[in-house]
């Protein structure tokens, strides 16, 4: 393991530090946003920025990436997400978050993409789910660590963002000082719906529906928690059961999936969150331990569904597709996600806050009811032709890169490494 882990251990500690910082500001600028008058409607619309400059950044900073190199460009990435922090505590304006949080999310992407593109490259087929295993530990702890940071300051200060913007500069470190050498270039991620439709129904369902009801889910739950009495470590403990209860739920999941019809896992993964999101409801004003629980429950339910959606259309699609379906279905979360904030403030301004439950509830339930259907339509892969089930990352947004697996689950060359001159590229896609 230590022979595995030494040549990408400084790219854990930088992604580690990264999305730990990342977590933290997602839950801050909910909390402050809400402090300072915005409007529900503007808190999602924040939210949206970010998801909509994330699928810029998943199309556009691959030529920037390969113009100046993987250094330079997250030397760049990171120093204007670490500045773009701090303005957010001195420009408290709504339009000026607004633009504030398009930047930050095309740099998160490139951030992401970099290191990620750099882990895939450093692991082998005899090391891959080590390295992998590593980097999903490090970033679930990190996350959550990040929530607790929220109990350091008072949200309608400032120190929490500089403590933000510390952590972001401070994983330039380890990666300007890596030894490793540069990643290939990365190719843009493209967007096919049709295509994406072509192959998996189910899987365009499932992953449209984890991004319009967990970015919504993401940016609002702290709202609606703090509007209800509750105090900011409480926030805190919830969003850590969150992440929580999603880790644990994973290898059960996954294993399931792998040996069972993926669609009943997937009614039964998208049916639970429902029924999660339902019990919270009532559960949220009886007490800070029940409401901490539901949230743990959510977590275990919510976050291996675009890990299903994934593994469901690659069980259909041809080898030489997996990337660019993988690609294709992350900006199709991505414009999920820029929907989901919009759409969730008009039906909490109708029935109120806790109808963000209700929201997610009906979106998780439309899942269910879709992959019934498709159930009718379609039969099952055989068992020995699924590909596996792969965990994705905590927190709201996916992981950029594509790992290139096959269904036997080596690694798999794409059409450009196999070109005679050499001239490796890889698809920005999903994890």
């Amino acid at each position: 393991m230590r022979k595995t882990l030494l040549p990408v251990l400084s790219l854990l500690i930088a992604a580690a530090i990264l999305l730990g910082a990342n977590g933290l500001q997602n839950t801050l600028l909910s909390l402050r946003a809400n402090m300072e008058g915005f409007s529900l409607a503007w808190i999602g619309f924040l939210t949206s920025a970010f998801f909509g400059g994330f699928i810029a950044g998943c199309r556009f900073a691959p030529r920037f990436i390969m113009n100046v190199g993987h250094v330079r460009a997250f030397t760049a990435f990171a120093s204007i997400a670490s500045a773009i922090t701090l303005l957010h505590s001195i420009l408290v304006e709504p339009a000026v978050w607004l633009v504030l949080r398009v930047i930050a999310g095309f740099c998160f992407a490139g951030l992401q993409m970099i290191i990620e593109s750099w882990l895939n490259e450093k692991a082998s087929n005899a090391n891959r789910g080590q390295i992998l295993s590593v980097y999903r530990i490090s970033d679930f702890t990190a996350v959550t660590a990040g929530q607790f940071l929220l109990n350091l300051a008072d949200p309608s200060g400032f120190v929490l963002f500089i403590i933000v913007s510390v952590l972001i500069s401070i994983s330039l470190v380890p990666v300007a000082l890596t030894t490793s050498a540069q990643p290939r270039p990365i190719k843009s991620a493209r967007l096919d719906l049709g295509r994406l439709w072509r192959v998996s129904p189910l899987a365009v369902a499932a992953v449209l529906g984890f991004g319009i009801a967990g970015s919504a889910f993401w940016a609002l739950i702290p709202v609606v928690i703090q509007d209800l009495g509750y105090r900011v470590s409480t926030v805190a403990l919830f969003m850590s059961a969150l992440i929580l209860g999603g880790a644990v739920s994973q290898w059960p999941v996954g294993m399931l999936s792998d040996r069972l019809d993926r669609r009943l896992v997937i009614i039964a993964i998208a049916g639970g969150a429902a029924l999660a999101m339902i019990a919270i409801a009532f559960l949220a004003t009886v007490s800070q331990g029940l409401l901490v629980a539901a949230g743990f429950f959510i977590g275990a339910f919510h976050l291996p569904l675009f890990g299903l959606g994934i593994a469901h259309a690659n069980d259909y699609a041809e080898e030489d597709d997996f990337v660019s379906i993988n690609g294709g279905l992350l900006l199709l979360y991505g414009v999920g996600a820029v929907l989901g904030p919009i759409l969730a403030p008009l039906v909490m301004g109708a029935g109120g806050a806790q109808s963000l439950f209700y929201y997610c509830a009906t979106v998780y339930a439309l899942v269910a009811g879709f992959s019934l259907y498709r159930m009718t339509r379609r039969k099952s892969v055989p068992q020995e032709d699924r590909g596996d089930y792969r965990s994705v990352p905590s927190g709201p947004a996916p992981a950029v890169y594509d790992v290139g697996l096959r269904h036997d689950g080596k690694a798999e060359e794409t059409g450009a490494e196999a070109q005679a001159d050499g001239e490796a590229i890889k698809d920005s896609a999903v994890i």
